[in-house]
């Protein structure tokens, strides 16, 4: 199993409070450091000092860590321009050597947008724009050098790009999308993901969702097995009661709820727990939402008593 950190700096963090875990993840052996692409707290945390850019963020990351694969969970289609953003995860990629993944979604949080003047469309055109950002960030990504690449959509409309830069991948980063849409969003993973990532769910929900995306593949001709099945779920353990409920009470959450919704318990409980979750669902990558950021030793911990039994 693969194991990635995802970590919420809307809830309140600096670049290098980012970085240190970063770093502290690609030392411990994580295979990835993945971040929200949101720009307003949730909840009752301060959000001090203020929103970072995801792409901002991930470009400084690829310069100063040389092996964790980055990635967003997930960049919001209505935060940006597909054009553009080919352009930027393009050269986020060819900045980190290759090591970027790109996650994408079609926008939820609406208050974000009203604070920060983004348009919000109900949430048919929002699917809409989703749909058409992925056949035009990928269409650009696949064009040949040398080629052009046009587009006419009802909400994007382009004409003879030169589509460059290129990723350093052919074809570009594997695409991520999930979520729980039980029709657009299968369809739309069938046809361009190589990962499909159910967040913070249970077994059941996730089951659910994955046989509706293996329905999707089936009807295009696609074969399921070429998309990696992942979950995220909250991080919160310890090498003893003691230490569970001090990381819980950190982050604002109880442990009751925190072992029924997250990975949370002792090491012996967070192991039975993913174990189950391989079991009955299928994932080969597990995504683990990281809220102290200060709290370094949580990562370590899981990297040298939890990871290590899933090799």
């Amino acid at each position: 199993m693969d194991f990635r950190i995802f970590t919420e700096p809307q809830q309140g963090a600096t670049y290098d409070d980012l970085l240190r875990v970063a770093r502290t993840a690609e030392d411990a052996g994580y295979d990835a450091f993945f971040r929200s692409d949101h720009y307003l707290k949730m909840g009752s945390v301060s959000g001090l000092p203020g929103p970072t850019d995801a792409w901002v963020t991930l470009a400084g990351l690829a310069r100063e860590t040389s092996r964790i694969r980055l990635g967003t969970l997930m960049t919001a289609a209505t935060f940006r321009y597909p054009g553009p953003l080919a352009i930027q995860v393009a050269q986020v990629d060819e900045m980190s050597g290759g090591r970027v993944e790109f996650g994408l979604g079609a926008g939820w949080f609406e208050t974000e947008h009203a604070n920060y003047g983004i348009p919000f469309p109900d949430v048919a055109e929002r699917f809409d724009r989703y749909a058409e950002q992925l056949a035009v960030i990928t269409g650009l990504w696949r064009t040949p050098v040398g080629e052009t690449f046009s587009f006419d959509g009802e909400h994007y409309r382009l004409t003879d790009s030169p589509a460059l830069p290129k990723p350093v991948r052919a074809g570009g980063p594997p695409v991520l999308i999930g979520g729980r849409g039980a029709k657009r969003t299968p369809a739309l993973a069938a046809q361009y993901a190589a990962e499909f990532n159910l967040p913070f769910a249970d077994p059941a929900t996730a089951v659910r969702q994955f046989e509706r995306v293996e329905a999707a593949c089936a009807a295009i001709g696609r074969d399921p097995k070429e998309i990696i099945r992942s979950a995220a779920l909250v991080l919160c353990v310890g090498r003893d009661e003691a230490e569970v409920t001090r990381r819980a009470a950190v982050i604002g959450r109880e442990v009751p709820e925190l072992r029924e919704n997250g990975l949370a318990g002792t090491v012996a409980e967070a192991v039975d727990k993913l174990g189950a979750w391989r079991e009955r669902t299928g994932i080969s990558r597990i995504y683990l939402q990281v809220l102290d950021l200060a709290d370094l030793d949580h990562v370590e911990l899981v990297a040298t008593e939890v990871m290590p039994q899933f090799a």
